[in-house]
């Protein structure tokens, strides 16, 4: 997975290195728990460690970009 974008009630923010359904296990277990914090990537030019409080309620979405693009 090249990069798996995050967007995090309204404010963008990225993971990169990890798979996918480890993300998507994180942010499930954040939810089961009542909440957990997630370490994510925010800033384009220069990155910063970001953490996010995932807990139910909170909007987020998650969108994957994989390494190669299909032709």
């Amino acid at each position: 997975m090249k990069r798996i974008d995050i967007e995090y009630g309204g404010t963008h923010f990225s993971v990169g290195g990890r798979e996918l359904d480890d993300v998507l296990a994180e942010i499930a277990e954040g939810m089961r728990a009542g909440g957990a914090w997630m370490r994510v990537n925010d800033g384009e030019a220069t990155r910063r460690e970001a953490l996010l409080m995932i807990t139910p309620g909170v909007p987020i979405a998650v969108v994957p970009f994989p390494d190669e693009l299909p032709a």
